[in-house]
């Protein structure tokens, strides 16, 4: 899957947030065109103790959720846990992960925010520029906004508001689990994030090629030995 080269990534933190707001401007927000066959789930584990990342790609078949390909990359921390600016830390090794892919997915689903975001650009935001591909985030935390409590049916949603727009839906995937905050990242707009969030539900509070992609990354941290006992850090994205 090829990768596009946007902007540098040896940045301090201000140089960062800049690139975020330039970054805005070429965000495309619009329903999602085509069928969606082939959705990518991405997620990141990180070991504190030992300064290693723990990269996985998952492609799955829709509606059957039959796995087509798994991507494994692991490689150290080469950017500082900055709360917004999460892309900067984890992206490259995402983006390795999916330059390695054989097959290129219609839509990609993050772990982390879409627009959902300060500046307005999370990790899901940034891969979808940077792939050129729908982007959707699906963070298990709310970074910023307000919202009400959505229903507790599976399906249920409330608008996540930012600075009075609204930016995404907090979104009850299963009964008596707590919502996922959903939004927009790239060539898509919140009624397809959502929409697509429930077509990847495997039964469970999070979208299954990002699940997948999870248990992926965790079993990626035990087989080599990267247990880390430390607290685990919120991930701000």
């Amino acid at each position: 899957m090829r990768v596009r080269e946007l902007h540098r990534w040896d940045l301090t933190p201000r140089e960062a947030m800049r690139v975020q707001e330039r970054l805005r401007a070429r965000l495309v927000t619009r329903p999602l065109r085509g069928a969606v066959r082939c959705v990518a789930g991405g997620d990141i584990a990180c070991c504190n103790r030992t300064g290693r990342l723990f990269a996985a790609v998952v492609v799955l078949r829709l509606p059957e959720l039959e796995t087509l390909e798994e991507v494994r990359v692991a490689r150290g921390v080469a950017y500082p846990y900055i709360p917004g600016l999460l892309s900067f830390r984890e992206a490259p090794a995402l983006l390795e992960a999916f330059a390695r892919l054989r097959c290129a997915p219609d839509a990609v689903l993050v772990d982390g925010q879409g627009q959902a975001h300060p500046r307005g650009v999370g990790i899901a935001a940034h891969l979808g520029l940077l792939l050129d591909t729908p982007t959707v985030g699906c963070a298990k935390s709310r970074l910023c906004g307000e919202h009400d409590e959505p229903g507790p049916e599976a399906g249920d949603s409330a608008p996540l508001f930012l600075g009075g727009h609204c930016v995404g839906a907090v979104l009850r995937t299963r009964r008596g689990v707590r919502p996922l905050y959903v939004s927009p990242g790239h060539l898509c707009d919140i009624a397809s994030s959502v929409r697509l969030v429930l077509d990847c539900g495997g039964g469970y509070r999070s979208p299954e090629p990002v699940r997948r992609a999870h248990a992926l990354v965790t079993r990626m941290r035990i087989e080599a030995g990267a247990r880390d006992h430390s607290p685990p850090v919120a991930r701000r994205s």
